[in-house]
């Protein structure tokens, strides 16, 4: 089923179980001899501002993200979490201290409680049907996700047996992919197989894969990571073996079901909800940033252009996520066309292209609060790795596999590598920053986040900028 679909589905099912636990919980009352509405125009308005109030907590809360073949018991797990949440919300919004202190929580306020059984088991419910309707569905071979494993071998061979045991599971192995063309193999192991891992994103794109399972034996490190860095620039979920577990420890999660051991590569550890609050506090930042900075950067809008010839702001073409071109304003520090020369070059610490009001404002960053508009248009946000220029991120993927990683996460104005690294001025400063921002990628969270705009605007004070 598309995903559109299975969103679309799903909200449907959630509109009707929130209302039904709406009128439930009216006929409880009832029951109970306490005041109910009976205008039904009006228990209408109830229930869609109920709804909304559930749908945007639900969203915050992750449970619209993807649950493709989710475990029942933790899609539970998960409702009964975020509808207790709501619940205490809805608790302390009607709280009367006079009364409730004084004389202890009214019958009508305990049945608050009640509304919180009546959504855990309409909402739990509705999802558990979904679920079971779509079990059946994988099961008799409808929606399964195209699947790839990469490696020929027995383990291979072996692991796709097992995958054919388990079709709710979701996957429907296509064929194998061998590591390299002189790879020696048997006719029986060669059956099945698509092709070679260069040739890898054509048969994405061939055969519409969703999903790659690394199956590689005794494969050495290092080319286990380039397999995986060669996997994240396609438009694919990664899992592996559990004998490859050790090789990319700290960067993977368990995926079972049915007890089934895979382990998911590079997930995504920042709640959809925290991402949605990140993002509502770029639009913020931003917006006060530009309208508080807005007289001083007017006047080096002006000293710019009158000091050297040339634009005030300076445009270039760099790398977002998902591997997305987009276009990044900054002042201009430099002198126009400062790379007719030399290409593509890193700046140095005290580069001759650099003019005196650019020298100035590099130290104080304030060359970089163009990118507020960035952030607004939702290329950038205000904390990530910083966006780097095509040519060298075509570079530094071939130095770097896990140089990809980068790519998965907005850029950002500053970031974790931007406060405790230096500036690229060499292939080793570059490592050393890419330490720095697979760290933040592994740790993502609003509070990190604070932290680095808390060293940034300290960095700034300090004119520590170059």
């Amino acid at each position: 089923m598309p995903k559109l679909y299975q969103k679309t589905l799903l909200l449907s099912v959630d509109l009707l179980t929130v209302n039904f636990a709406f009128f439930g919980f009216l006929r409880l009352r009832s029951t109970a001899h306490m005041f109910v509405e009976r205008e039904f125009s009006f228990l209408l308005v109830i229930s869609a501002a109920l709804y909304l109030f559930w749908l945007l907590l639900f969203l915050f809360t992750g449970l619209y993200q993807s649950w493709y073949t989710k475990s029942r018991f933790d899609e539970l797990i998960a409702v009964f979490k975020s509808v207790s949440f709501g619940i205490f919300i809805i608790f302390a919004l009607t709280f009367e201290p006079e009364q409730d202190l004084s004389t202890g929580p009214t019958l009508g306020r305990m049945l608050i409680l009640s509304y919180l059984g009546f959504m855990f088991a309409f909402v739990g419910g509705g999802r558990m049907l979904l679920h079971t309707i779509q079990r059946i569905l994988l099961e008799a071979g409808i929606g399964q996700r195209n699947t790839l494993i990469l490696g020929c071998n027995d383990s291979a061979r072996i692991l796709a047996d097992k995958i054919s045991k388990y079709p709710a599971l979701g996957y429907k192995v296509i064929g194998f992919v061998r590591l390299d063309k002189n790879q020696e193999m048997s006719s029986q192991d060669a059956a099945g197989v698509l092709g070679y891992m260069k040739n890898l994103a054509s048969l994405v794109e061939k055969y519409d894969i969703e999903e790659v399972i690394l199956s590689l034996g005794k494969a050495s490190t290092k080319r286990v990571i380039e397999i995986i860095g060669q996997c994240e620039e396609l438009p694919v979920h990664i899992k592996i073996e559990p004998d490859l577990y050790n090789i990319v420890l700290g960067q993977a999660r368990t995926h079972q079901i049915y007890g089934f051991p895979l382990i998911e590569i590079h997930p995504q550890l920042m709640p959809p909800w925290e991402k949605k609050i990140k993002r509502l506090i770029d639009i913020f930042f931003s917006f006060l940033g530009l309208a508080i900075m807005s007289p001083v950067l007017l006047l080096f809008a002006i000293l710019i252009k009158i000091e050297s010839r040339g634009p005030i702001f300076f445009k270039q073409k760099r790398v977002g996520q998902s591997g997305r071109i987009f276009t990044v304003y900054k002042f201009r520090s430099m002198i126009q066309d400062a790379e007719r020369y030399t290409g593509p070059v890193w700046a140095g610490k005290k580069d001759p292209r650099v003019t005196r009001i650019g020298r100035f404002i590099r130290k104080v960053r304030i060359d970089e609060f163009p990118q507020l508009l960035n952030v607004l248009n939702g290329d950038m946000s205000l904390v990530g790795p910083r966006p780097e220029r095509p040519y060298f991120v075509d570079k530094l993927k071939r130095e770097f596999p896990f140089y990809t990683r980068r790519l998965q996460v907005k850029p950002g104005v500053t970031g974790w590598a931007q406060v405790k690294g230096k500036y690229d001025t060499s292939i080793e400063n570059v490592k050393e920053k890419l330490d720095y921002d697979l760290y933040y990628i592994d740790n993502i969270s609003l509070r990190l986040d604070f932290r680095i705009m808390f060293y940034t605007v300290y960095v700034m004070l300090r004119f520590k900028g170059q």
